[in-house]
This record gives C-alpha cells, sequence and structure tokens, in this order.
C-alpha cells in the first residue's frame, strides 16, 4: 500500500478564508481522489497546522499530477507549505501492522507537534529503536496504519484504532506509555 503525508502552517489570521476555499474545491478534491483511486483521504488542523494523509493505489499520471498541483495553488495565499501533496514527508516511524481494509470500526488519532531545534535524528533514533524492539513483527492491534512524518520542524503522527480491539491500558502499560511521553518531552 502506498502511503502519502503532506503538512502546511495556516497564516495567521486565515483559518476561515482557508476553510471557505476547502468548501469551495472540495468537489473538484474528491472528484480528483475518485478518478485517481485515493483513499483513506483525512485532514486535520490543530493550532495553525495542517495535515494531509492519503493512500494512492498507484503512482499519479503527469496529467494527474497537474491537476493536483492546480488544487494545491489555490491554497497558497492561505498557506505556507511544509511538504506540498505529492513531493512527500520524511517517514519517523512506522508500525502499519493489519491494515483494515473495512473502515467502519476505525478510530482514528493524529497528533502534532513542533520538535526542539536539531533534535530530529534523535527523534528517529529513538522511534527506531522501537521497531528494532519489536524485531519488525507489526502489532496485532488495535492499532494499525500507525506512522510519524516530519517537515518544516514539526512532527505528525496518523493512527487507525481497530475499535472492536480497543481494551483498557493496564497500570504497567500506562506507566511505560507516561515513562515514553515524558522523555520524549525533552525533545
Amino acid at each position: 500500500m502506498n502511503r502519502h503525508a503532506f503538512a502546511a502552517e495556516i497564516l495567521l489570521n486565515e483559518a476561515d478564508t482557508f476553510r471557505t476555499l476547502l468548501g469551495k474545491t472540495w468537489p473538484q478534491i474528491t472528484a480528483f481522489l475518485e478518478d485517481n483511486r485515493i483513499h483513506n483521504f483525512s485532514l486535520w488542523t490543530c493550532a495553525g497546522l495542517l495535515f494531509g494523509y492519503c493512500e494512492p493505489e498507484e503512482p499519479l499520471t503527469d496529467q494527474a499530477r497537474q491537476t493536483m498541483d492546480s488544487l494545491t495553488e489555490v491554497f497558497s495565499p492561505v498557506l505556507h507549505w511544509l511538504s506540498r501533496p505529492g513531493e512527500g514527508m520524511r517517514l519517523m516511524y512506522h508500525d502499519f501492522g493489519i491494515v483494515r481494509e473495512d473502515k467502519s470500526m476505525i478510530r482514528h488519532r493524529m497528533f502534532m507537534t513542533r520538535l526542539k531545534p536539531g533534535c530530529a535524528e534523535e527523534y528517529k533514533r529513538r522511534h527506531d529503536g522501537l521497531i528494532e524492539a519489536r524485531g519488525g513483527r507489526p502489532d496485532p492491534g488495535p492499532d494499525s496504519n500507525f506512522s510519524i512524518w516530519s517537515a518544516g520542524g514539526y512532527i505528525f503522527g496518523y493512527d487507525e484504532i481497530d475499535t472492536s480491539m480497543e481494551k483498557e491500558e493496564t497500570p504497567e502499560a500506562h506507566a511505560a506509555t507516561v515513562e515514553w511521553e515524558t522523555r520524549q518531552l525533552s525533545i
């Protein structure tokens, strides 16, 4: 499966204009996604940041790329692109796990934060350690399709959680999560 992410900063006081432009172009965007077999398209905004995620079935043709560039350009007056659609972002972590084709039982979790200057490589190193510790084996769930991307000094996390598999975290697991997150605050 192909995965693609992109990100931007919404210019100061332009959030309403961004939403208006998105509404005006939404029919063209959805037609583009359908015509080019791009699935699981998601957009999130938080604290002046925009993060997008999608799963294209195959690479875009030159004509499709031109259409995408035209759609992207509409937003340039209100966005500072950290990574334009089609450019790709640096993949910092992945545990794609068992990707559920049926998304009806999926709850999405997403996060965005700025890394401290000069900490990107340490962030990547720590997450590579997680991949190594699990021996490359995928998480059977409830998390799936979990990835963390980076652009412009920010990280953007995307996770699909199978709600049929969710259960309450044990006190030990919770303590380990808190310890990990506390260490991550240093970077």
